[in-house]
């Protein structure tokens, strides 16, 4: 993937944080970066963490992306987070990524719609995407360390929080406000566009209609031959309307968003190891092969291929409110009811059709300060009913339930910052009393989890931070329960329902230096996990696996590094790269491990006019599980350049053009459960945003 140019909270505070240019259809990262000509941290507040702390308030590392920057980003979350320091994606072709942080994807990397459970099936395989919508977000936040506990014990790898504006949290100025997005992609002939307008009706509401859409082909790959990936196109579209109640105290509304998407499945292996079993931990087809070219050829055309229909129906309800009563500062309130329902289709029929059913909401209250110790609680509750049909459905109907309850302190004494978080959740899961398999496998069981951080500024703009925590993750249903051929991703699974809750002991240290024309983060972690849940492959039989949810212990080290030099207003240059060792105890490694990566980039800035051009490496990924392959490592150069302008006194206009892999370097994806496919060739981004 194309590294993007984002900068961390701690990183040179006068280069904005990402923008990045991708093809819709392969869900290709790029990067565009710009700069200001302030030498100050941006002010912003962050969602995620109701304390109303700021980028430099924070005890870990936080990193945000802005509207104006996934404007011309991603259009699948995975890939519009894909190259910041620490963060990789998990790609799937054209239609779905998950983020990678640290070395950890779903269920350890918690995603949140502005603080609400997502509530999809991302959680259950790579090939599924993630239904919040870039193109429509208003910025996302990365957090890890402390403050990742008010959403689960579990998110060892961090939280992504998808902040949106479906509910209007303020009246629109002057009554109107909205933004439009149009561009176009070289490689995947790609056409994307999305658009939106607040307005207000009266004095206290406001109305909020948004959408997008994209479609997207084939993306192009440096092959001999046929250069197009089959299967890797997608297209898709998003509608919401919200309502909100607007006071000087606060707010309350309400919004229903309908998404609709349609991509390929590059790596569906139905029609060849449909009639595949396990026996005794092995793989058993007799048939398998046979008809390999009849396969083959079918796979390209895309009427013939195996692709994906998904609908999602969701309705949310947000609402704040400051001075509720005696002894607290706010309280907030966040609920959220989705109809999840997609099928994977092959020749017209729907091998495996998945329906989640869920609803979950959470309360949160600000205390004021009590001996100087400032925080929050709360209460979270979530319920599940998950299913799967068809002829290849390999997970039972479970019903999921969760309680929660949550605290986050600080306290500040002269040059230090205290942070300390706890979590205690109660799970049970009841897999459907009709299975003979399960019907008496119900899983119920807590989990306590607990962090504490300290920051110290022992000079002017110079931080240092540790983060100690223990975190504990229940098991999901499908490590549980699973048992059957998955053919998106190749794989046969199965289950354990005799999973034991697995427990990551984890530090962390960082050193930055945040204000100055010279400034840098550092951190370096170690995460100790216990019981550790992972995907064991048993057997393979050609490119079809057979995988078993197993624990053993597991260890993960990294360090990631970034540092700035303003050379001057207009130019500014950067350094920076990330590492991350994954592997269990016992001397095996980890499967999917991100590959090391380092590089850098000049920023310009001409007034309207700014560019960039990035150079970096990833390299060799020779730490491989078992039954894996190394991934060569590869050179990527990409470069940006945009105009901004003005259209009165409330609008304005960005024309940019993004330019990726300008050597069209073949490369691959190793933390891909498609690691084999080629990752898009050269391309070109071009568009034009408006707000007014």
């Amino acid at each position: 993937m194309g590294l993007l140019s984002l900068q961390t909270y701690a990183a040179q505070p006068d280069v904005q944080l990402a923008a990045a240019s991708e093809n819709a259809a392969a869900n290709s990262t790029q990067t565009k970066s710009t700069q200001t000509k302030e030498n100050t941290l941006p002010t912003i507040v962050l969602t995620a963490v109701p304390l109303n702390q700021t980028l430099k308030d924070t005890t870990t590392p936080v990193n945000v992306v802005r509207k104006d920057q996934l404007a011309a980003g991603g259009t699948t979350l995975g890939n519009a987070l894909d190259g910041q320091v620490g963060v990789h994606a998990d790609t799937f072709g054209g239609g779905a990524s998950r983020p990678v942080i640290r070395g950890q994807t779903s269920p350890r990397v918690k995603v949140l719609s502005d603080g609400s459970e997502v509530m999809d099936a991302s959680g259950i395989s790579p090939d599924h995407e993630v239904t919040v919508d870039p193109l429509l977000a208003q910025r996302i936040e990365v957090l890890r360390g402390p403050a990742t506990l008010l959403y689960g014990g579990g998110a060892i790898g961090g939280v992504v929080n998808v902040v949106d504006s479906k509910i209007p949290t303020r009246m629109p100025k002057n009554g109107l406000e909205g933004e439009i997005n149009l561009r176009a992609n070289t490689v995947a002939d790609e056409k994307a566009g999305a658009a939106g307008v607040t307005v207000g009706l009266g004095d206290q509401f406001a109305l909020r209609v948004e959408g997008s859409k994209r479609d997207a082909n084939d993306y192009i790959a440096p092959l001999n031959g046929e250069r197009r990936v089959d299967g890797s196109y997608a297209k898709g579209e998003t509608g919401t309307v919200g309502l909100s109640w607007i006071g000087d105290k606060g707010y309350a509304g309400l919004s229903y968003t309908q998404r609709k998407d349609q991509y390929g499945l590059p790596a569906d292996s139905g029609e060849l190891y449909g009639e595949c079993e396990a026996n005794a931990g092995h793989l058993v087809c007799p048939d398998a092969g046979h008809d390999h070219a009849h396969a083959d050829d079918e796979a390209h055309a895309h009427d013939a291929g195996p692709w994906v229909d998904l609908e999602s129906k969701r309705v949310d309800f947000r609402a704040e409110y400051n001075q509720p009563f005696a002894g607290f500062e706010k309280i907030r309130v966040r609920a959220g009811y989705t109809d999840y329902q997609h099928s994977e289709v092959e020749n017209g029929v729907a091998g495996t059709s998945f329906f989640n059913k869920a609803y979950d909401g959470r309360v949160e209250l600000t205390h004021q300060p009590i001996a100087g110790i400032k925080g929050v609680i709360g209460l979270q509750y979530a319920n599940s009913d998950f299913s799967t049909a068809g002829e290849e459905a390999f997970l039972p109907e479970t019903v999921s339930q969760s309680i929660s309850a949550f605290m986050l302190e600080h306290y500040q004494w002269n040059a230090f910052k205290f942070e300390l978080g706890a979590r205690q959740e109660w799970q049970t899961i009841k897999p459907d009393a009709n299975n003979s398999k399960f019907s008496n496998q119900k899983f119920d069981d807590s989990a306590t989890s607990l962090s504490a951080g300290v920051k110290w500024e022992f000079v002017p703009d110079y931080v240092a931070s540790l983060s100690l925590s223990r975190a504990q993750r229940l098991p999901q249903a499908q490590e549980l329960y699973a048992n059957g051929g998955h053919f998106a991703t190749n794989t046969y699974e199965i289950g354990d329902p005799n999973l034991n809750k697995e427990t990551s002991n984890n530090i962390e240290l960082g050193l930055r230096k945040t204000a100055g024309d010279f400034s840098f983060a550092l951190s370096a972690y170690h995460n100790q996990v216990d019981n550790y849940i992972y995907a064991k492959t048993l057997d393979q039989h050609e490119s079809f696996r057979l995988i078993q949810y197993a624990q053993a212990d597991a260890t993960f080290n990294g360090v990631e590094a970034e540092t700035s030099y303003r050379f001057n207003d207009l130019y500014t240059g950067t350094l920076f790269g990330d590492y991350v060792r994954g592997k269990l105890d016992n001397d095996g490694n980890l499967p999917r491990i991100p590959a090391a990566r380092v590089g850098g980039r000049i920023n310009a800035d001409w007034d309207s006019i700014t560019g960039n051009i990035e150079i970096y490496r990833t390299l060799k990924q020779d730490k491989i599980a078992a039954f894996e392959t190394d991934t060569s490592g590869y050179n990527m150069v990409n470069a940006g350049v945009a105009y901004n302008g003005d259209l009165g006194e409330r609008s304005s206009y960005k024309l940019y053009l993004q330019m990726n892999n300008l050597f069209d370097v073949r490369y691959y994806n190793h933390s891909s459960f498609l690691s084999s496919i080629p990752q898009p060739g050269r391309n070109f981004t071009a568009g034009v945003q408006f707000k007014f």
